[in-house]
């Protein structure tokens, strides 16, 4: 195919693609893993970049996903939101346990009788059973190979890092191991570094999902594996995991090689994805998952460069749109224990809730839509440097603050609920969310505006989850005031004021004294399974437990959906 030379101008380089290609196909070829929310559809306008065909040209501002290199030209991208804030803090709800799923155990292995002829194999997992009580373990070829020369060499005196029946490394002496755990959300991935012999988190690091460049969206992303494959988007997501236990290991001053277990938890589309299994069943009625039970796997076998025998725990998920990562804020929530009745919602691109306790509890999934996450609005942005996070009124004067403190470039997902509030309370917006004073809201001397399209998609995503609390409400039989806690997990929820959540209905007003943010509960849930063993156990009886709920299956979703896009009178709550 002819190819046609394209000059990266803020990259100083220049690469040959396709002649054809997209701008936003260029850039992702490039590695540069641009934002397209809408999924290169032309509607977000979040991939806009300048172009010149020559020196003596002005530059022109285009949609890159819209726009094909026919000619040779120079490329410029614009800034964004790189300085991603990834939440990675977290609350666990109960009693912390050592019981980690790597453990390093002292041994003295005997020698060999003269005259007999034990394998030395068979005298390594005799000092085992000794040291550990378990007689049962896994043969491997390559440690079998230099035990021999180990024990002559210590006396018999060796450590060992094993994990359940597998013994994954051999040591002449004690020494510091570790364990990584990771929450792969749609916008961000957090990734911890454990210590392996202690309880204690030594790293945490977190980074941008770059599948964000084929879609905001898990369906987005899901449609594209359909159409091109699995691959791109899987080998993607890995990348940036492994990159970041790079980043966990330097910051801590660990090789990789002394990682002896990894544990990842995510949404059912993320989970698939990165294991490359095909979303297909996840986008088409039911939207089951494809499979749903933990998964113990090697953490080599997709990517991750760490102790090559070290394994990869996959939690299990609830259902097609419920996934590992609510298993996750179950078990750091400690619902297999909880009695007072529950309300679980992390709010995303894909809000999950989970109402209930351990006697009984049932989850569901919201189309919320990417509106939290800064898509399909105006100015909308991440939680990244320039957005405007937080929006009050004060005597009368609508006051603001921006991530970073310096000049407001966009709103969050926090500062649009504030600011939905806020003009609610003003008046300036009435109940049905028509804005009384134009068709768009300009934030003080900002360029930050809020549109009257803004603001139905507001609506949407908000009508959307309300809907969903209020029916499993109904589905339970309880009263939303029977309802003792809320707790409100992920990155959004954690900056989100629970007051304004609750003026503007996207939490009952009832609720409004009962909200917890519980923070990045997900990743607290695999970093449990890595210190707590049992946990594994604990987090496939509360995937099984958890009953799932169909929302558009019930004839009246559809009612209580448009009923829940008003706004309430703040005024009453």
């Amino acid at each position: 195919m002819d190819q046609i030379q394209i000059t990266l101008t803020n990259e100083k380089r220049t690469i040959l693609v396709n002649r054809g290609a997209t701008l936003l196909e260029v850039q992702v070829e490039a590695g540069l893993h641009p934002d397209a929310p809408c999924g290169g559809q032309g509607t977000c306008g979040k991939c806009l970049v300048d172009i010149r065909f020559s020196d003596s040209e002005p530059w022109q501002r285009v949609k890159a996903c819209q726009t094909r290199a026919e000619t040779p030209l120079e490329l410029k991208t614009l800034p964004r939101d790189q300085q991603l804030r990834v939440l990675d803090e977290g609350e666990q709800d109960q009693e912390n346990v050592w019981a980690p799923w790597a453990e390093q155990v002292a041994l003295q292995v005997a020698p060999c009788p003269l005259g007999e002829s034990t394998a030395d194999w068979v005298r390594l997992k005799e000092a085992l059973a000794a040291a550990t009580g378990r007689s049962s373990w896994k043969p491997d070829v390559a440690l079998s190979s230099t035990l021999g020369d180990l024990t002559r060499e210590t006396g018999g005196k060796l450590w060992a890092v094993v994990s359940q029946d597998q013994i994954l490394a051999l040591r002449k002496a004690a020494a510091p191991f570790y364990m990584a755990a990771f929450d792969v959300g749609t916008t961000s991935i957090a990734g911890y570094l454990l210590r392996g012999d202690r309880m204690e988190t030594v790293a945490k690091a977190g980074t941008l999902n770059p599948q964000a460049q084929y879609g905001a969206d898990v369906i987005m992303r899901a449609n594209y594996a359909l159409e091109r494959g699995c691959d791109v988007l899987a080998s993607c997501v890995r990348d940036a995991v492994d990159q970041l236990i790079g980043r966990l290991c330097g910051d801590a001053g660990v090789q990789r090689e002394d990682i002896f277990a990894v544990s990842l938890v995510g949404n059912t589309c993320m989970h698939h994805l990165f294991l490359s299994i095909s979303p297909g069943s996840l986008v088409h009625a039911p939207y089951n998952p494809a499979i749903s039970e933990p998964l113990l796997l090697r953490a080599g076998d997709y990517g991750l460069h760490v102790n090559s025998r070290a394994p990869l725990l996959m939690l299990p998920v609830i259902a097609g749109f419920v996934g590992a990562d609510t298993v996750g804020c179950l078990l750091a929530g400690g619902w297999e224990k909880l009695e007072e009745l529950t309300l679980m919602i992390d709010i995303g691109t894909n809000g999950e809730i989970v109402m209930g306790n351990r006697h009984r509890m049932i989850a569901c999934s919201t189309a919320a839509g990417p509106a939290f996450e800064g898509a399909k609005i105006q100015c909308g942005m991440r939680g990244a440097e320039g957005a405007i996070e937080h929006v009050w009124l004060e005597n009368g004067e609508v006051k603001w603050t921006v991530i970073g403190g310096g000049k407001a470039v966009g709103i969050c997902g926090s500062g649009l609920i504030d600011l939905v509030a806020v003009l609610l309370r003003s008046g300036e917006l009435d109940e049905s969310g028509k804005l009384c004073s134009g068709p768009e809201y300009r934030i003080g001397d900002t360029d930050v505006v809020l549109t009257q399209k803004d603001i139905r998609e507001m609506q949407l995503a908000k009508g959307a989850i309300s809907a969903g609390i209020h029916l499993l409400a109904e589905r339970l039989g309880i009263a939303l005031t029977d309802i003792r806690r809320v707790c409100i997990a992920g990155a959004f929820g954690n900056y989100m004021d629970p007051n304004s959540a609750c003026d503007i209905g996207l939490i009952p007003p009832e609720l409004r004294s009962k909200v917890i943010p519980v923070g990045n509960a997900a990743g607290e849930g695999a970093k449990m399974v890595l210190q707590d063993r049992f946990a594994w156990t604990r987090a496939e009886q509360l995937a099984r437990k958890a009953e799932f709920l169909e929302l558009a299956s019930l004839p009246q979703f559809q009612d209580e959906f448009v009923d829940q896009l008003e706004f309430p009178n703040w005024e009453e709550n």
